[in-house]
């Protein structure tokens, strides 16, 4: 299954191996956005994964973000931090946290596992994505 995904990071760099990493597991990239005002402004269109950072150009909105994308958009989301302690209790709808730094293989393991969640099948998380409220494997 090829989605729709989003990327949501203000350093250029990182967006830029996203993009690559996630077209070479052939979904298709719709947009990078450095803040919330585009990620939202590109979602409009339709997003099935987002892979939100947490502190964004506009401060620290990743996670109020996160939830927006995925309850009002439908958006599967995994949330790439250096600082994952910034998530607290109570976040529902983003699927987990993956920390930064990550590997390649790591990325691929969660992007998968985020893709099954979508096809209603079963899957195992890799053991470094931390699991939010509601984002149980499908087993």
């Amino acid at each position: 299954m090829s989605l729709r995904a989003l990327i949501v990071e203000d350093e250029a760099l990182i967006a830029l191996d996203l993009v690559y990493s996630l077209e070479a597991l052939g979904h298709e990239v719709i947009a990078m956005a450095a803040d919330s005002v585009e990620a939202l402004a590109a979602a409009r269109d339709g997003v099935d994964l987002a892979l939100v950072d947490l502190n964004l150009r506009d401060g620290p909105t990743g996670p109020a973000l996160g939830e927006t994308l995925a309850r009002t958009h439908g958006a599967t989301v995994i949330y790439l931090t250096a600082n994952p302690r910034q998530i607290g209790p109570g976040v529902h709808g983003p699927v987990g946290i993956l920390p930064k730094p990550y590997t390649e293989a790591t990325l691929t393991q969660a992007v998968r596992f985020a893709t099954s969640l979508r096809e209603g099948r079963a899957a195992l998380p890799p053991a470094e994505l931390r699991l939010l409220a509601g984002a149980a494997p499908a087993i």
